[in-house]
């Protein structure tokens, strides 16, 4: 596990309200400037419980797409092998969306970092210098991009989970109308797209319809939130970036899910495969982040690799620990 470089992990006199997740839960709002849709906010969590060592180091972690953070095996599981525990809501998603604000509506990928330095200034004002930076699917983009242009930001490893390198579309898609859409939203960035997500992933998801998980389907919907020429304009500049390759400094440990299923019909593979993205993407881009990739590929895993059936999700954050184990200095 890295080591942290701060010993005293007293948290400063700061305005953290109880969460939604329940009594081990808090949260804090970070204002941000105004953008063009006016008021903006980040909302960092944080679990409660401590882990066993009084010198812990902390990790962060960074939810997808039309997603938020309520994972609560996730911040058990990492106090348990010695991580204070942090996730954020990044703006216009989840605790962080405003009345006002279209969900997901960013221009470019970079609106995400303040929303990152923000929460790593409060780890830092609790004491945690060094930090494991952990994102899901859009989150693992961010943070991939967020890590290369901070190289001074007290990072020490990068934990990505089925990281979102590459759009899961038909090759004359991807390479026609896709290009052309990005050139229109430079132009027309509120331009409406629809998502192109069937809502079987949501339904593998929630105890609701076929998966195991509670979470509100406000902030997460089956059917997902549409996007506009804008949010597709950053995301493949931000692909763009990985494709020339971040040569980031630090390991990164890249999970996915062995194999990718497709269909708008219900299938049983949908609950061990991924059927958001194309694994080949991952396995082809991650190698781009860094001379320090480890890829793992988890049998059985689901696109959210920490939201796979039980014992799933236990050989990955086994592999986690071990990874972390192992890059430890």
């Amino acid at each position: 596990m890295p080591s942290a470089s701060a010993v005293s992990v007293a948290a400063p006199a700061v305005a953290y309200r109880p969460d939604p997740l329940g009594h081990d839960f808090e949260q804090l709002v970070l204002a941000q400037p105004h953008d063009y849709e006016g008021r903006v906010q980040a909302v960092l969590v944080r679990y409660r419980r401590e882990p066993p060592q009084s010198a812990a180091p902390a990790v962060l972690y960074v939810h997808g797409f039309n997603d938020y953070f309520f994972q609560r095996e996730m911040a058990v599981e990492y106090t348990r092998h010695g991580c204070r525990f942090f996730a954020v809501d990044l703006r216009k998603y989840g605790r962080a969306l405003l009345p006002h604000q279209r969900p997901n509506n960013v221009r470019d990928l970079a609106e995400y970092f303040a929303d990152l330095d923000a929460a790593l200034a409060q780890l830092r004002a609790e004491g945690y210098a060094d930090v494991v930076l952990s994102g899901h699917s859009t989150g693992g983009l961010i943070t991939a991009l967020y890590a290369a242009q901070r190289p001074k930001a007290g990072l020490v490893a990068l934990v990505l989970n089925s990281p979102f390198l590459e759009l899961r579309q038909p090759w004359l898609r991807r390479h026609v109308a896709v290009p052309l859409v990005v050139a229109l939203g430079a132009r027309w960035p509120d331009l409406p797209l629809p998502a192109g997500l069937p809502d079987t992933y949501g339904q593998s998801l929630h105890r609701a319809y076929r998966g195991g998980w509670d979470y509100d389907l406000a902030w997460k919907p089956n059917r997902v939130f549409p996007v506009n020429a804008g949010w597709l304009r950053a995301i493949r500049r931000g692909q763009a970036h990985v494709r020339r390759g971040l040569h980031l400094p630090l390991p990164v440990l890249v999970l996915h899910a062995e194999h990718s299923a497709g269909g708008r019909s219900w299938h049983p593979d949908f609950q061990r495969a991924d059927i958001v993205l194309d694994v080949a993407h991952i396995k082809a881009l991650a190698p781009r982040l860094g001379p320090q990739v480890t890829m793992r590929a988890i049998p059985g895993a689901v696109h959210d690799v920490f939201l796979s059936a039980p014992e799933v999700r236990a050989s990955a954050y086994e592999q986690v620990f071990q990874w972390l184990a192992g890059v430890a200095k």
